[in-house]
């Protein structure tokens, strides 16, 4: 049975580390393999992955467009045509859209928009509707109930 310290790497796999700065007659004295002059010749010389040689730097040259706000998102949308999905003279509420997947479970606010047809009657509650859905809802026989 072979135990670990039997264990060897495949042949051509493993090469040992390259020892610099060990004098002139290792081939890998002096400089140390570093060059002759420049940033990185330097202790401590590093270039960070970003820089382009004094060029300017890309994230500075694209464009910035528009701002979002990370604390400004509160509504989550729900067109018409999603709502089909729920059955006839169902009660449609926040919590069953969060489990349909419609809206973010982190949604604070729910808004249904018109767009698409609406084929069910339903009682739809959500926290606003847009004019037009809350009349296609109305139509179809169902009720919009605001929370």
């Amino acid at each position: 049975m072979m135990e670990l310290n039997q264990l060897k790497p495949k042949v051509g796999s493993f090469s040992p580390s390259k020892r610099v700065g060990r004098g002139i007659g290792s081939g890998h004295g002096k400089t140390a393999t570093r060059g002759m002059n420049g940033q990185k010749s330097r202790s401590g010389g590093n270039i960070h992955p970003r820089f382009e040689g004094g060029q300017m730097p890309l994230v500075r040259r694209i464009p910035k467009r528009g701002f979002r706000s990370l604390l400004g998102r509160e509504w989550d949308v729900v067109n018409l045509e999603n709502l089909n999905r729920f059955e006839n003279d169902s009660t449609v509420d926040p919590s069953q859209l969060k489990e349909a997947g419609l809206v973010r479970r982190s949604a604070k606010k729910i808004k249904v928009l018109a767009k698409g047809d609406l084929k069910c009657r339903l009682t739809v509650r959500a926290h606003a509707f847009s004019q037009k859905a809350k009349e296609a809802i109305e139509e179809k026989g169902g009720r919009c109930e605001v929370e």
